[in-house]
């Protein structure tokens, strides 16, 4: 369980005669003492986040692969070929950018495409109504709905 306690100070900003901000009549308030006439709030949250359900998830299925003897191996190697593309695809990018006239060509056709799809997809509410059909269709694809 998640507790925030929070005290807000008197309202400071006079517009006038009238306060700009007001103290809310209804707002549920703590019973330690007020600061001045200032408002308590507390705020409780029960129950168990998605982040930690899944992170959850993630160690008991890293757990279940690792327990399998067979697998073991498999699971390593897949680990440094990771570890190796990652390195590589990092220095490929930066020969690329090294190269005098093919990072400016490249950024180019990044804006003639971003131009391109706004154009199309975001533009006009029918077009945009089309790519959200094509996002859920995908999404509904790879979920296996």
């Amino acid at each position: 369980m998640a507790s925030i306690v929070a005290h807000l100070p008197p309202p400071l900003l006079v517009h006038g005669r009238k306060n700009v901000f007001r103290t809310p009549q209804k707002l549920p308030i703590s019973s330690i003492k007020d600061r001045q006439n200032g408002v308590a709030v507390t705020v409780k949250a029960t129950g168990e986040g998605s982040e930690s359900s899944t992170s959850l998830s993630i160690v008991k299925s890293f757990k279940n692969v690792w327990g399998d003897s067979e697998d073991r191996l498999a699971l390593v190697g897949l680990g440094f070929a990771a570890i190796v593309a990652l390195w590589a695809s990092a220095n490929v990018i930066t020969a690329i950018d090294k190269l005098p006239l093919l990072p400016s060509f490249l950024e180019f056709v990044g804006i003639l495409f971003s131009s391109w799809f706004i154009y199309r997809y975001l533009l006009f509410k029918p077009d945009r109504e089309e790519l959200f059909q094509i996002v859920n269709k995908s999404i509904s694809d790879i979920l296996g709905q």
